[in-house]
């Protein structure tokens, strides 16, 4: 079924990367439980559970309706703007050594993000990095800069 999307193109974004479910012994409490409530309710087969478990996002086939961010009973998953690349893939609001023990690519709140961006566009709230898109330039620096890879380009430039 061919899906028109409607301009500024927006689609859902899952704000965790799922690295916590790797490793079992020890889960996120604020990341995906994989609990499939979100792919029951699109309608356009436009997420899905990948091999971790988690919920993932095919961009192109998401119209943000929003309908799998009001069935998210973790709410990490977020509308946002298609050409904003730069996107946070954490939800985690420990601090940084319990963060660290739950999952090996969380969120510190260190804040390096924050201090580098010339736009001010990325804040750390509850510990955990945040992008204010209507500020955000895209130019990636706090990407390159995150110690923990947990801002990511979803280009992938600058991987």
């Amino acid at each position: 079924m061919a899906i028109k999307k409607k301009f500024p193109y927006r689609a859902a974004l899952v704000a965790c990367n799922g690295s916590c479910h790797a490793n079992q012994e020890t889960k996120c409490q604020y990341g995906c439980i994989g609990c499939g409530k979100c792919v029951e309710n699109c309608k356009f087969d436009a997420i899905f559970l990948n091999e971790n478990g988690v919920a993932q996002l095919i961009e192109e086939k998401c119209i943000a309706c929003g309908k799998c961010v009001r069935e998210c009973p973790q709410n990490i998953i977020h509308i946002h703007a298609c050409d904003n690349f730069i996107v946070v893939k954490c939800s985690n609001k420990d601090k940084g050594k319990d963060a660290r023990s739950v999952c090996p690519v969380s969120c510190l709140g260190c804040g390096i993000c924050e201090r580098i961006c010339t736009a001010e566009a990325v804040h750390v709230v509850d510990n955990c990095a945040v992008i204010q898109e209507e500020y955000c330039l895209g130019c990636g620096m706090c990407a390159v800069k995150c110690p923990r890879n947990v801002i990511l380009d979803k280009r992938g430039v600058l991987t």
